[in-house]
């Protein structure tokens, strides 16, 4: 009977493949983004949010945007708080900014309810061939770029210094020989397709970490924390806050790009795009990403996005969403491993984050450099964000350089009404906002 259920609703015959596929594909797909479970909480925590609450928020917005994508659209792809995302929550939005974490959870929320209703209206098509593919390219990088500059200063690789702004920290210290370790043997794995390298790397370094007498053992399982410190906790009121457009837009912009890009990658990889090469069910795949960054904010997590991990998924033989349902329930039984979380230090997930941004950053390559009012926007979107530590900010200077130089240049035919109206509207919040 059940077996029955799961072939009827998860058509896997149709797909080609079958329970036992799945759930191994499930399980491969788990391991290869498990990470977030320790990264995650480690990172929105210096906000002042409650740890254990966070590590609550992320395991359950992580298992309802699977069983929302796998039940719903029925597509073997995973999702959970996005890398990136929560690194501009935390130092962009609330550190650097000075927002409430609460405030920026509003933010997060509204973000998921516009995306929500891009994919109920179908514009979403429209706003992402309306984005120039440089400036695509330029911002995934400079994500890939932030993320390895809080890596660098979380491990103290890289300090403060009043004259040239930034200097070498101290190598010789246990964070930063931690960090580098763990960034050389989770970049190896990886190379040598080692299933699970990142979570396999932190978990190593946590390990000799504590037989070196450098880190304490919190203890293995235990009932799940309390998420009452962050659930439902966001500020609506203070998301409203004009300067937090920029916020929620940032947002919103990553969200549906790293969405979008990820489920066409992702689908192509696995075949299941149809003869005109689109992804079918691509609303209720999009509605499964806003569906599950708007809980996520309920429960107290930064927003929750498809994972390009689900390729290895993929790759495993999975097809249907009952592999995204086996990812599910995995982040649900890792909830009762919060002590090993919180034993996680720091240095631990900086070389996760290193490996992370030299995935992200990789899209350079992809840039058309012999074109200067291409290659321009590019680089200064992708450098803006980690020297002004804001993706926000790297998004709005890569939008207004890219309609300026197309403008002096004479190729004005280049930009699109929604290129200019956002590079008018970036330009004017820093005239008159900053």
């Amino acid at each position: 009977m059940l077996k029955r259920l799961i072939e009827n609703h998860f058509k896997l015959t149709e797909h080609h493949t079958n329970v036992k596929t799945e759930v191994i594909a499930g399980i491969t797909t788990f391991l290869t983004m498990a990470y977030i479970i320790f990264v995650n909480p480690s990172i929105l925590s210096q906000t002042g949010m409650d740890y254990g609450a966070v590590f609550v928020a992320t395991c359950v917005a992580a298992a309802v945007g699977c069983l929302i994508m796998g039940l719903w659209a029925n597509y073997p792809i995973a999702q959970a708080p996005g890398m990136g995302l929560n690194a501009f929550f935390t130092y962009g939005v609330v550190l650097g900014m000075g927002y409430t974490w609460e405030a920026a959870l509003g933010a997060v929320f509204f973000s998921g309810f516009i995306f929500f209703l891009l994919s109920v209206f179908r514009i979403r098509e429209w706003i992402i061939n309306s984005i120039p593919m440089s400036l695509r390219l330029g911002i995934a990088a400079g994500i890939g770029l932030f993320l390895a500059m809080i890596a660098l200063k979380n491990a103290g690789i890289v300090v403060a210094n009043e004259a040239t702004y930034v200097s070498l920290g101290d190598l010789t210290e246990p964070s930063a020989l931690y960090a580098l370790l763990g960034f050389f043997v989770i970049t190896a794995m990886a190379y040598l397709r080692v299933t699970g390298a990142v979570m396999i790397g932190i978990l190593g370094v946590t390990a000799l970490a504590m037989v070196l007498g450098h880190n304490e053992f919190g203890g293995l399982m235990s009932m799940p924390p309390s998420v009452a410190p962050t659930f439902m906790a966001l500020d609506l009121a203070g998301a409203f806050d004009v300067a937090m457009l920029s916020v929620i837009f940032a947002f919103l912009f990553v969200d549906l790009f790293d969405t979008s890009g990820t489920l066409v990658g992702v689908a192509h990889k696995g075949g299941l795009l149809d003869e005109n090469g689109k992804l079918p069910r691509i609303g209720r795949a999009m509605m499964a990403d806003s569906g599950a960054s708007m809980a996520g904010a309920v429960l107290g997590t930064s927003t929750t996005t498809s994972y390009v991990e689900s390729t290895a998924g993929i790759v495993s033989g999975g097809r249907t969403g009952l592999t995204a349902v086996v990812v599910a329930a995995l982040f649900l039984i890792s909830l009762f491993f919060a002590p090993l979380a919180g034993s996680i230090p720091s240095y631990a997930t900086a070389g996760a984050l290193l490996y992370v941004a030299v995935l992200m950053a990789g899209s350079l390559a992809h840039a058309n450099w012999d074109d200067p009012t291409e290659a321009a926007p590019v680089l200064i979107a992708a450098l803006a964000m980690p020297l002004t530590f804001s993706i926000a900010e790297g998004i709005a200077l890569g939008f207004i350089s890219f309609a300026a130089i197309k403008t002096l240049s004479g190729r004005f035919k280049d930009l699109n009404p929604a290129v200019i109206v956002l590079a008018l509207l970036f330009a004017g919040k820093f005239l008159f906002l900053s």
